[in-house]
């Protein structure tokens, strides 16, 4: 079940693969989390210290907060990945002039996990083709509808 998505992911980077990473959260963030109290918009994916992070991902912090700790909303979170994983990622992320985006938080067997997706920067002439492609695919289905009426 998915929490969030980053649909400007999808819009300006071509998604070649995905990976599933867990997160590391404190307990007032998985509250917020579950609450629907997540933005992915602005977040984006960074490799530092041969591990994998996640930076501008904004949780709100219930009221209901404890009150002895400090919420930071924007705070870089670890994200948790198999090693060999990792490893791909930091070679093609290197080499390859690839760029890890987030693409959405769910929930997998209770836990909050976030899909990474390995991309690739879109041109303007290809968004706008995809556009395109968009609204044709929306186009058809309204014709086929009233072509079943």
């Amino acid at each position: 079940m998915s929490i969030v998505d980053n649909k400007k992911a999808f819009h300006d980077y071509f998604i070649e693969e995905k990976y599933e990473a867990g997160l590391v959260l404190e307990g007032w963030e998985v509250k917020s989390i579950r609450a629907g109290r997540v933005q992915l918009k602005e977040a984006y994916v960074v490799v530092k210290n041969g591990a994998i992070w996640l930076i501008g991902c904004h949780i709100s912090p219930l009221a209901t907060a404890s009150t002895h700790v400090l919420p930071d909303p924007t705070r870089t979170r670890k994200l948790l990945l198999h090693a060999s994983e990792i490893d791909k990622l930091i070679g093609r992320t290197e080499r390859a002039g690839y760029t890890l985006m987030p693409l959405d938080l769910h929930y997998t067997r209770g836990r909050i996990k976030l899909s990474v997706g390995l991309a690739k920067g879109k041109k303007q002439h290809d968004k706008r083709a995809a556009e395109k492609e968009r609204e044709w695919q929306r186009e058809k289905q309204r014709l086929l509808r009233t072509a079943q009426r």
